[in-house]
């Protein structure tokens, strides 16, 4: 019994550290959409590893000016003979027959040394043309981070502004709740004073059934949401996430500009690709330039000392040298001018694309905007139609309890009020996402 009393008492203290634990660990967040987009700049894994690659790049840009410096390397070396090695003398150097040798040994034991060498680079025209496009490769960098952050915010307030206009589907559903339960409860009074049948009331209990589980529906559809948009931001999945924006139809409609002005240069994925033209331009340079001789300067300090005994006594013998190379090329055998034509090919490609993307700008958009209006229309008809599918319902309860109606009308009714709300909630998530998507085609979303 002491046993299973101290079981119990360890369980429970258990799961309280447990909880406790788990509780510290979860953060809860109350965001706006720019939160929940500064949030995602931060922590998507796309743009922490597009960030990665801009520090990539930039140590790759050190090593491009490092071999500009001076490359400066010291030696130290220390052999010790067993057997000195012997070397063979022709024997007519010494009176012998011609074809015999005669085997001596020369040096020391013992052989030390030291030295320090430096190289610099005086002149390399691809070496130039690299410290000049230092610069351009890191805006490069850095502008492929931005392009690949803007399709990340993009899609963050996509689903923020559907899970915000969402709380809109669950007043919807509450309401026709709220409806069905009060005209369930009248019902069963009618029934009661024989006014009503127990075919009616089954009826009713069914519409409120349907109706209370697609609010579950709807809601496991919105917790899903969350969950998509916590992955998206980055954010862990424990954490608490609170949308502090709600979205009505005004909203969807202010903040967009004149369709009729935009710049091609306002697209990030137009600046990237001319940036790309710029590092093209570089590459050619840099082939065109590599036909030019290179020039180096060498010189080196050492010292030796051999001796047949192990020490570091005198005497040591120094050596030094300052030197030039020059390095001129004759003939590559036209791989040069290979490099050349096909980085010029590189930068018509890359003309190509950009001519295309002017093209695929337009493209967007045009449909862009044409869906954005159609999406408003359809949002201002189905509006519409859902406030006359109630008006609807409303009379035809209202004729049902007059005695001059039917159960089937109002199922009917009621049937066709749910559509209209339905169709309504769609609209309003097509506008949205129409709004986003016109934004980002004219480079204006933020």
């Amino acid at each position: 019994m002491i046993r299973m009393k101290r079981r119990s008492i360890g369980m429970v203290l258990f799961f309280l550290t447990a909880s406790t634990l788990s509780a510290v660990a979860q953060q809860r967040y109350a965001f706006s959409a720019k939160d929940a987009v500064e949030y995602a700049k931060k922590n998507n894994v796309q743009v922490k590893n597009a960030l990665v690659d801009v520090l990539i790049q930039e140590q790759t840009n050190k090593e491009v000016t490092a071999s500009a410096y001076p490359q400066i390397s010291s030696t130290l070396s220390g052999t010790g003979y067993i057997k000195l090695p012997t070397t063979l003398i022709p024997g007519e150097f010494f009176g012998q027959p011609a074809g015999t040798h005669i085997p001596v040994k020369f040096g020391t034991k013992f052989n030390e040394s030291a030295g320090v060498s430096l190289q610099q680079l005086l002149f390399d025209g691809q070496v130039f043309i690299g410290l000049q496009a230092r610069s351009a490769t890191m805006q490069f960098a850095r502008k492929a981070e931005e392009v690949t952050e803007e399709n990340i915010i993009a899609n963050v307030y996509k689903i923020y502004y559907q899970l915000a206009a969402s709380n809109n589907q669950l007043s919807i559903l509450d309401a026709n709740i709220a409806r069905v339960q009060k005209f369930l409860n009248d019902t069963r009074k009618s029934f009661e004073n024989g006014f009503a049948e127990k075919l009616d009331i089954s009826k009713l209990e069914v519409q409120l059934a349907n109706l209370q589980t697609e609010k579950i529906k709807a809601q496991n559809g919105i917790d899903n949401g969350y969950l998509g948009l916590k992955l998206l931001m980055g954010m862990p999945i424990q954490d608490s996430l609170v949308l502090t924006e709600t979205v009505n139809e005004s909203d969807i409609r202010n903040g967009v500009l004149d369709a009729s002005v935009y710049n091609y240069t306002d697209r990030k994925d137009y600046q990237y690709a001319e940036l790309g033209k710029e590092l093209n331009q570089f590459n050619i340079k840099r082939y065109k330039l590599s036909k030019l001789p290179t020039v180096n300067l060498n010189a080196a300090y050492s010292t030796s000392r051999q001796d047949n005994t192990f020490g570091f006594g005198a005497p040591w013998f120094k050596t030094s040298f300052v030197g030039m190379s020059i390095n001129i090329p004759i003939f590559s055998g036209g791989a040069k001018d290979a490099r050349i034509r096909s980085a010029q090919l590189d930068l018509q490609k890359t003309q190509n694309n950009i001519d295309a993307l002017k093209i695929s700008i337009d493209n967007d958009v045009r449909q862009s905007i044409n869906n954005y209006s159609s999406a408003l229309a359809t949002l201002d008809a189905q509006k519409r139609n859902m406030d006359l599918a109630e008006t609807v319902y409303n009379q035809t309860q209202l004729k049902f309890q007059n005695g001059v109606g039917s159960q089937t009308e109002i199922s009917t009714a009621q049937s066709d009020l749910q559509v209209a709300q339905s169709n309504y909630i769609l609209a309003l998530y097509d506008a949205i996402n129409a709004k986003i998507d016109f934004l980002k085609a004219t480079g204006k979303l933020q």
